[in-house]
């Protein structure tokens, strides 16, 4: 509960008695704790507040720096373009490009989630 910033600091209280951010830090923490070599975080901030994003983006980044390999799928373009060193997109169920984050501008992003790729 402490090192990954859960209020109230309860371990009594049932996941679903605590906010959507504390419950988002609780996942993320859980996974974390399990110590894998992959981590696949799937919307990992949607409706979780300002706070809780920012924790949960520093989680990532740390994992990432200790050598787990880390799997961001996200429709928050703000948040692939922070957190990601590589993106790929996808569009009908196919990659139809990769990019660095440098790369990786909204409206080249946006073309390619439309298909676009010429």
């Amino acid at each position: 509960m402490e090192r990954f910033d859960v209020r109230p600091r309860s371990t009594a209280l049932s996941a679903r008695r605590f906010s959507g951010g504390n419950q988002q830090k609780i996942v993320v923490g859980r996974e974390l704790l399990r110590g894998p070599r992959l981590l696949i975080a799937a919307q990992p901030t949607r409706g979780v507040d300002v706070g809780a994003i920012e924790f949960i983006h520093r989680q990532l980044v740390e994992a990432r720096d200790q050598g787990m390999a880390v799997l961001l799928v996200s429709a928050d373009l703000s948040e692939v373009l922070a957190l990601s060193d590589r993106i790929l997109v996808m569009y009908g169920g196919r990659i139809v490009g990769e990019l660095s984050p440098e790369e990786a501008t909204e409206e080249r992003l946006g073309l390619l989630m439309a298909g676009i790729t010429a």
